[in-house]
């Protein structure tokens, strides 16, 4: 150990290693992985499903247009972002801040609700 700072009554202490290593409970030690339904995760989920994708903005341009549309499939979705693509080929990658919310034209793929 560095003694950075003096004072009084310092006293050279020596680390002292576990004889043992640390016991690990029966089964592992942890529960087992469980995907969280965060949105991010559920987009994932669903990728190339056709829907509606709802985002706002706070600081629009011009009044009454802060709000987008868009129909297309999702491409790939990361924690703050989701790309989207559409018919006509055009690709977004919109910010999650920005997203509202989804409709899709299918049924949605979801985590498994048994414990």
């Amino acid at each position: 150990m560095v003694q950075y700072y003096w004072y009084p009554g310092f006293q050279q202490q020596q680390m002292q290693m576990p004889t043992t290593p640390p016991q690990i409970p029966a089964g592992g030690g942890r529960p087992p992985f469980r995907e969280e339904s965060y949105i991010e995760n559920i987009l994932r989920l669903n990728r190339g499903k056709p829907g509606v994708f709802h985002f706002s903005f706070e600081h629009a341009v011009e009044a009454g247009k802060n709000t987008l549309a868009i129909r297309g499939i999702v491409e790939a979705a990361g924690r703050d972002h989701v790309i989207l693509s559409t018919a006509a080929g055009k690709r977004y990658l919109m910010p999650m801040i920005y997203f509202d919310y989804a409709e899709f034209d299918e049924e949605l793929n979801y985590f498994n609700q048994q414990p």
